[in-house]
Order: C-alpha cells, then sequence, then structure tokens
C-alpha cells in the first residue's frame, strides 16, 4: 500500500527498525555466534548470541506496540513480524539441540557421546542459520519500502491507517 503522507523525518524513523534488526542480527549471530564456537565455552556460551539477540527482539516487540505516527508504527509492527521467523528458527534449534541431548544420555562410550553431541548440534544450529539469512534479508528488503512509503498490505489490514 502506498502512503503518501508520510514525511520526510517519518521515512528516517521508520527505517530504524529495519537497520537496528538488520544490524542485531549480523552482530549478534552472524558475529558473536562464532565468536563464542571459536573460544570452545561450550553449548552454554550459545546461550550469549540467544539472550542479545532476544533482548533486541523483546525491545522491537515492545515499540511496535507503541504509538507515533502510522507509517513508523506500521514497519515497527512489520519488522517485529519478520522477527517471529527468527524465533520460530530459534524454536526449532532449541528442540533439536534437546533432542540430541536425550540422545547422548543413552549413550554408554564417552567417546562415541562426544562425537554425536558435536554432529548432532551443529546439525541443529542449520535452522537458526537458515532463520537468521532469511530475516536478514526480509528486513534489508524492507527498507527501500521505506524509501518508496510502501507498507505491506497485510500490515495496513491489520493496522488500518488514519482516515484522511
Amino acid at each position: 500500500m502506498q502512503y503518501t503522507n508520510a514525511a520526510a523525518t517519518e521515512i528516517k524513523q521508520a527505517q530504524v527498525p529495519h537497520n537496528l534488526f538488520v544490524a542485531g542480527v549480523l552482530i549478534f549471530n552472524l558475529l558473536l555466534t562464532p565468536a563464542v564456537i571459536g573460544m570452545k565455552i561450550g553449548m552454554i556460551g550459545l546461550l550469549i548470541p540467544l539472550i542479545c539477540s532476544s533482548l533486541l527482539l523483546g525491545y522491537i516487540f515492545i515499540r511496535s506496540r507503541k504509538t507515533t505516527t502510522w507509517f513508523v508504527d506500521a514497519h515497527w509492527r512489520l519488522a517485529f513480524m519478520n522477527s517471529r521467523w527468527l524465533m520460530i528458527g530459534y524454536a526449532i534449534s532449541a528442540t533439536l539441540i534437546f533432542i540430541a541431548w536425550l540422545i547422548t544420555l543413552t549413550l554408554h562410550d564417552v567417546n562415541m557421546k562426544h562425537i554425536l553431541w558435536t554432529a548432532l548440534t551443529r546439525i541443529a544450529l542449520v535452522p537458526t542459520v537458515i532463520a537468521v539469512l532469511a530475516t536478514a534479508v526480509m528486513e534489508a528488503s524492507a527498507i527501500p519500502l521505506v524509501i518508496k512509503r510502501e507498507v505491506p498490505d497485510k500490515i495496513a489490514k491489520a493496522f488500518p491507517p488514519p482516515v484522511q
């Protein structure tokens, strides 16, 4: 939906959620996660990027409920809507890691347990990696929408613009 009433300041403000989300994904998921793995902290170290990313998503959620101008609010809601895909990726990975943990509990050989745990947890992280890349692309593609003063129809239906 084209929204021609957006002022230049509103356009800059509407870019903030998308830029914030993309920056957070790049820093917390694509830089911090490999750093934590490289430091060999262990699986508990993967909670650091998860917590940081969750705090950012929580901020986007809280801000998406705040009311300012319709155009800016619609783009905060779009950013939160896209962030739900990342949360789904986290949930799938957490479930797979839990299953990997249950499987390794049944093994008696310590070496086999370590090998299987390493293999299964690396596989379990794939849904999060896919979600990170997909949401980064979705949010990066939302920035041109802001510049063109557009709001996706799905957002406009759920959150109708004010009557002019």
